[in-house]
């Protein structure tokens, strides 16, 4: 979830729904591993605040991530790597990255840009994902959250049609893309994938539809449709997916193919 100049109170609710799936998955990664292009990249000066120091969930949280600047830093080269083609590309700059655990209700947002990003992740959430003692899935769900979250820190943005708070196309669009990384970096469970709806619905439904066309239109597609935000302005789903696939795309025509094949609607 990526917030913007929210007042406290409407920032407790709103941050409920965000990353609000705690599912997890094996499903296939495609980050490029064969180069070290991304190993020097700069993400960013990151510094761990634990304000919740009191808290089981802090304890539970410092007891599977030992180093957190050097994981926060591992996963953060990965989302990049899944957005971008290289290191050369056109990057959000993100000097530096504040990473808080604190005691709130929610799971996790970011905030912030201009080169200074705040996430938070609760130790509210993280005792609830640990209330079965499961480390494993614990871990997962943390990871998972965190490329969700560090994907709005170097996501770039639709052009030319508002804002977060005030365009559903610009919404949907990042929100969409952030659980498209998580899915791209298995951050869920096969069975995490919402049926029906649209991909203005953004989070998992857009996420979903959008690796699809990775693993069935084009290899690159996150990224070029991440690049197209640069290139189509004003920006538009049907723009953005003809910059990644060509003229020919359709948006509303790769939906209702998607929805066919993974058997959401029957012709």
């Amino acid at each position: 979830m990526k917030l913007k100049f929210i007042p406290l109170y409407l920032l407790v609710a709103g941050m409920m729904a965000c990353t609000g799936n705690t599912k997890t998955t094996t499903e296939a990664v495609d980050v490029d591993k064969t180069s070290n292009s991304w190993d020097k990249y700069f993400v960013g000066d990151i510094f761990f605040n634990d304000e919740a120091l009191a808290t089981e969930g802090s304890k539970i949280y410092n007891s599977i991530i030992t180093n957190p600047k050097d994981y926060i830093a591992e996963q953060a080269r990965t989302v990049l790597s899944t957005l971008y083609f290289s290191p050369e590309d056109s990057i959000v700059p993100v000097d530096t990255l504040l990473y808080y655990l604190r005691d709130v209700k929610g799971i996790s947002a970011k905030d912030g840009g201009n080169g200074k990003v705040s996430i938070f992740y609760s130790t509210q959430h993280i005792e609830k994902s640990f209330a079965e003692g499961d480390t494993a899935k614990l871990y997962f769900e943390t990871r998972g959250v965190l490329l969700h979250e560090l994907t709005h820190a170097y996501q770039l943005e639709p052009q030319g049609v508002g804002s977060y708070g005030t365009n559903r196309v610009f919404w949907a669009f990042i929100e969409g893309m952030a659980d498209a990384v998580r899915i791209a970096n298995g951050g869920f469970t096969p069975d995490a994938r919402p049926k029906g709806g649209n991909y203005m619905d953004g989070y998992r439904t857009a996420g979903y539809f959008f690796v699809w066309l990775r693993d069935n239109k084009d290899k690159d597609f996150l990224r070029k449709f991440n690049r197209s935000t640069l290139e189509v302005i004003p920006w538009s789903f049907d723009g953005g997916v003809k910059y990644a696939l060509g003229n020919d795309a359709n948006i509303d025509g790769l939906w209702h193919e998607y929805q066919v094949v993974v058997g959401d609607i029957k012709e």
